[in-house]
């Protein structure tokens, strides 16, 4: 599992590292300058091949990349004979060193233009964009979403990707055209494009199956008896506006089964008819409650070995009910109040085999963003809703060529604007993320999706395309900036000057890189 993840890091990176590179490479070809060695990685070379003049590497630090061109040192102290300064970077016209500079941001975002246009030629495999639970109370319904809306249009444009919903900065959404409960809605609002990609991350697409358990321990899926439309979440069926709710309860012989499909269900079994209590969700699921259901997150699915859970003789097949006898009625509220709990000890009650009993168990802690966390070392038996995908059409050449480079303009667009929020304090640093992170995000989007994983591919490259660009050494804005500044000052800048800019800009991104680094163990140990 972990070589994987590490080998879907590789290949993730890989390309971003290799073109921006051969970028470099390219534009010293062009302008006749000598290439020593191109090497993807740093440190120690792990392969190595030398053609011409120039020595091809793998090095064993997958994290970035370099190419050494002939005369690029502008600290040495050496003197290039005049006949081999025609191949010497450092004697090239300003606008040369300009393109072989430029070349390695320049290429980073032609890879974007290169992988949007063939997932649009194509056609890409996608998740729907489905909204995750709203409350009455949120932001997002009181502007007229609900639960479980597909997303298919925000103003005129279509939605295919995360990416997609963060729209324009500073401009409002008027409409969104969602599909609900298989019919296509146009919602009419006003809500800042901003707002809107804030309040939409606060609810996470995790609906759940609509799957009971009894006191027993054995399950039920639910349905609503007036509803004809199928493959909808617990959530949906239960977050009804009226008083009342009759429900259909089929009894379920095995959990395990890869699908359980409603219509089997409905053909074969007697069910349990119920009326409930509706108002909302909760009062649904507390209504639930007292009839003798739970829902199936609320079993415990397995115990770590040597956890407080364990010790108190928590088992697996044990369904939570209560916390310090507050009732809870899914596996996210239980955590949440585990988290506020006074008590040095926390008081579980649950069913086991049709029985109510209760347990002291004393949490462990532990620390993640500066925040304790109580755990207690178990595992919910919760089953969420199978993503569905969706193939979009091929646009066409020139429709291709037009998406494409909009994408791109919008990626780079993004990417500013995300670090002017970042620079102006809007956003906090602790946001930020390193190569874990990264690493973490494209191993999630590669098993969600190929066109996922190379859309991010694609935002990425932008995104390092542009820090590039940033105005200080040792990256290549900074190699930029001391351009114009040579022509500002009519003459090279003294190396003094250069030393002191070097110095000042690897301590800056040496903090930012320890800065990203320590927010990932932060986030994920």
């Amino acid at each position: 599992m972990i070589f994987e993840k590490i080998l879907t890091f590789i290949l993730f990176l890989g390309p971003l590292v290799f073109f921006h590179e051969l970028g470099h490479f390219l534009f010293a070809r062009l302008f006749g300058v000598r290439v020593e060695v191109f090497s993807i990685g740093f440190g120690p070379k792990i392969f190595k091949y030398k053609k011409s003049e120039t020595e091809y590497a793998i090095s064993i630090i997958p994290l970035g990349g370099y190419v050494k061109m002939f005369g690029d040192d502008p600290f040495s102290k050496e003197e290039i004979p005049k006949e081999e300064r025609k191949y010497s970077y450092n004697h090239q016209s300003k606008w040369a060193r300009f393109w072989i500079v430029f070349g390695g941001p320049l290429t980073n975002f032609l890879l974007a233009f290169f992988i949007y246009f063939n997932l649009l030629m194509i056609g890409e495999k996608v998740p729907e964009i489905k909204i995750g639970y709203l409350d009455r109370e949120s932001h997002l319904s009181k502007v007229g979403l609900q639960t479980g809306d597909v997303l298919l249009k925000i103003n005129d444009s279509e939605v295919f990707n995360p990416t997609d919903l963060m729209g324009e900065t500073n401009k409002n959404i008027n409409t969104f055209t969602v599909r609900r409960k298989n019919k296509v809605e146009e919602i009419y609002t006003n809500i800042p494009s901003d707002k809107f990609f804030e309040e939409i991350m606060k609810h996470p697409p995790f609906l759940r199956k609509p799957i009971l358990a009894n006191f027993k321990g054995e399950y039920f899926f639910l349905k609503n008896k007036n509803m004809i439309e199928k493959d909808l979440s617990l959530e949906e069926i239960l977050d009804n506006s009226g008083a009342q709710l009759d429900i259909l309860l089929y009894p379920i012989a095995n959990l395990q089964k890869e699908e359980i499909k409603e219509e089997d269900l409905i053909k074969n079994v007697k069910p349990i008819e119920l009326k409930i209590q509706a108002t909302n969700l909760k009062v649904a699921l507390q209504s639930l409650e007292s009839t003798g259901f739970k829902t199936v997150d609320m079993m415990v699915k397995s115990v770590n070995i040597d956890s407080p859970a364990e010790k108190a003789g928590i088992k697996a097949g044990d369904i939570f009910t209560t916390i310090n006898n507050e009732t809870v009625v899914s596996f996210d509220e239980f955590r949440e109040k585990l988290q506020l709990i006074k008590t040095e000890k926390a008081v579980v009650g649950f069913y086991r085999n049709g029985k109510l009993e209760t347990r002291e168990i004393l949490p462990n802690e532990m620390e993640s963003e500066g925040k304790k966390l109580k755990l207690l070392g178990v595992y919910s038996h919760i089953e969420l809703q199978k993503v569905e995908y969706i193939q979009t059409k091929s646009k066409g050449l020139v429709g291709s060529t037009v998406l494409g480079v909009k994408r791109t303009i919008d990626s780079f667009n993004k990417t500013i604007d995300g670090f002017y929020k970042l620079i102006t304090n809007q956003v906090s640093f602790k946001q930020v993320g390193g190569v874990i992170s990264i690493g973490k995000v494209a191993n999630d989007s590669f098993n969600i999706s190929f066109s996922y994983f190379l859309q991010l591919m694609a935002l990425i490259s932008v995104n390092l395309g542009v820090i590039n660009l940033f105005p200080m050494l040792p990256l290549d804005g900074g190699h930029i900036t001391f351009l114009f500044l040579e022509l500002i000052n009519r003459g090279p800048i003294s190396r003094r000057k250069m030393e002191i800019a070097q110095q000042v800009g690897l301590s800056l991104l040496l903090m930012l890189m320890v800065g990203a680094i320590f927010n990932d163990f932060s986030r994920f140990f």
